[in-house]
């Protein structure tokens, strides 16, 4: 079988990366729910991810890079394929001055507190995105009026097929809402580079708090969720739309639109991923028929359906 052959290869050329076969990717994101990835590989270095990669390339073996699982769905039959975590083992985190240089599993909350503590301002507005940073360089992950593109001075990139490293400059990655030119190129941040500034600890740690009390106020933080779950359409706000729509509440098994903030899709109980995906299109399909807006997902969806196995 070609998975197992795949996995023994890379247990043989990286004895330090985590390989699983049959992965219950709800136990890995956020949602809390989904199915197996045929292969989860955990890479222990940037080289080894590198030497991962060449050999899935070689094999035609399907590929899907994660970080924390903050911003996926795996549909109920699975992912027939690899799925590569960047997460503890590579998350480094080094203060050089005004700039902060991690890896890119690093979680952006672990960074904005380094930054906390080394006087550094600039980087509050992540504190309480519960994603690693290089998810969030790849995408321009952002909150509260402030975006990636703000503190990134540069990125360290790998190509997809694992062949080479280079560097990417603010200015060319393409920054837009929700965008970067690696989500086209498909190569895969591993190191990124913040350029921050001298501040008051005090006044950094007074905006965090402010911000994370805003969030407690009006996110349902207490349900597995992947934030918020649509982008937000030009000259619009996905939340409001749906507000708009009186589908605040609807549920779908065990998914619902959370009463607190209709820009959520949180999972209440056992919701499935077809729970959460049905969910998702009756309230794109009513959004559209009442206001002619079509809500694209910010959440990433892989895998394949129960049907499909």
């Amino acid at each position: 079988m070609k998975t197992d052959q795949i996995e023994k290869e890379i247990r043989g050329a990286e004895p330090g990366t985590q390989v699983r076969s049959n992965a219950p990717m709800g136990e890995f994101c956020s949602f809390k729910t989904g199915g197996a990835a045929a292969l989860l590989i955990e890479p222990e270095s940037p080289e080894a991810l590198g030497n991962v990669l060449r050999i899935l390339h070689r094999q035609e073996f399907p590929v899907f890079i994660m970080g924390n699982g903050s911003n996926l769905l795996v549909k109920d039959g699975g992912f027939p394929g690899a799925i590569v975590k960047i997460g503890e083992r590579m998350s480094a985190v080094e203060i050089q001055g005004t700039k902060v240089r991690a890896q890119a599993g690093a979680l952006l909350s672990c960074i904005a507190n380094r930054a906390l503590e080394a006087g550094l301002t600039g980087f509050e507005f992540a504190a309480g995105i519960p994603g690693s940073i290089g998810g969030a360089a790849f995408m321009n992950a952002g909150a509260y009026d402030g975006e990636m593109k703000q503190a990134v001075e540069e990125v360290t990139v790998l190509s997809r097929d694992g062949s080479r490293f280079y560097t990417l400059r603010r200015d060319e990655l393409e920054y837009g809402y929700r965008h970067s030119v690696l989500m086209e190129t498909g190569d895969i941040v591993t190191e990124v580079l913040l350029r921050l500034e001298a501040g008051s600890r005090e006044r950094i740690r007074a905006k965090m708090k402010e911000l994370a009390a805003r969030r407690a106020a009006k996110q349902p933080l207490q349900y597995p969720s992947a934030g918020s779950f649509f982008k937000r359409p030009p000259g619009h706000f996905a939340g409001g739309l749906i507000q708009d729509a009186n589908l605040k509440g609807l549920k779908i098994g065990g998914a619902r639109v959370s009463p607190l903030h209709a820009g959520f899709i949180i999972n209440e109980g056992g919701a499935s991923a077809a729970d959460i995906l049905n969910l998702m299109e009756a309230v794109r399909n009513t959004v559209y028929d009442r206001f002619g807006v079509w809500l694209e997902p910010e959440v990433r969806i892989i895998g394949i359906d129960s049907d499909e196995i």
